[in-house]
């Protein structure tokens, strides 16, 4: 942080500022923010920059995106988030079409001839909805190969989200209960042995894959207590402990990458082309 001229810094005796007294970090997502927020509130949601150390040179990656957040409160159902999800494709969707025609009728002309009616079919048909088991059982039945394993309990990779979306219509695409090891600490457990999946949730789209990510958040504080201790995050998260011990409800939410989205909607094929000073790997402009 940006210190006024002349003031004293806080340092250690390596040199390192310490501003907030303890180390801070770059925000990755609000959503642990949000949980405590959805206690008081049935709806909230966040719209902000977000950063990850991705060290990556694809089409899809950056190291600094803008993501839309929301926290659900009082669902105990896949379906609740599901909706919440393609309503918000569906609105803003919409909402970008009426207000913006040129502006996206330049880049359908010039950028993405024809796309428009790819657009239009997203806008029309229902998305599909399949499960993580199906997906592998998909890409294991399919004759094309792929450069990534399609074992069960191996992550999805971006040429498996492609192939599952064309294959399922080259509409958006559901995918829910992903392999419990695979989901982060706050995933709900559905125990469902011997299969074992978390209560998460996938929204893939035509040319991109991945677009959205959610879960419905594990609130019984004793499942939750295991899992971080195997994590060995018991102590940094402690605070987070403390909200289910002192009054959380059963809640979900999801995060969508603003710059995927468009990706989608204009027919880009660059994640670098969406965004002003695009900042990933090696590469920081101002």
């Amino acid at each position: 942080m940006a210190a006024p001229a002349g003031q004293k810094k806080n340092q250690d005796e390596e040199g390192h500022q310490h501003f907030f007294s303890v180390p801070a970090y770059l925000t990755v997502s609000g959503q642990l923010h949000l949980e405590v927020m959805a206690g008081a509130f049935p709806g909230v949601y966040t719209f902000g920059p977000t950063f990850r150390a991705e060290n990556s040179q694809s089409r899809r990656h950056l190291a600094e995106f803008y993501m839309v957040e929301a926290e659900i409160s009082f669902t105990q159902s896949l379906e609740d988030l599901m909706k919440v999800m393609e309503d918000l494709f569906r609105s803003t969707t919409e909402h970008l079409l009426a207000q913006c025609p040129e502006d996206v009728a330049l880049y359908h002309k010039h950028v993405s001839p024809g796309y428009r009616d790819n657009v239009d079919l997203m806008m029309k048909k229902s998305f599909n909805v399949i499960t993580y088991t199906e997906a592998i059982n998909i890409l294991n039945s399919s004759s094309k190969k792929f450069a990534f394993k399609t074992d069960w309990g191996c992550d999805l990779q971006t040429e498996h989200e492609k192939y599952l979306v064309k294959h399922c219509g080259d509409v958006p695409l559901f995918v829910t209960d992903y392999p419990y090891a695979l989901k982060p600490f706050y995933a709900r457990d559905n125990e469902d042995q011997p299969l074992h999946t978390a209560a998460a949730v996938d929204l893939l789209v035509p040319g991109v894959g991945e677009m959205c990510g959610g879960s419905l958040r594990e609130e019984r504080l004793d499942l939750l207590k295991t899992r971080l201790a195997q994590a060995g995050l018991d102590e940094t998260y402690g605070w987070y402990l403390d909200v289910r011990r002192f009054g959380s409800v059963p809640h979900g939410g999801f995060g969508m990458g603003f710059e995927r989205y468009l990706l989608c909607v204009l027919g880009v094929d660059n994640i670098k082309d969406v965004i002003p000073f695009p900042r990933f790997s090696r590469s920081c402009p101002l």
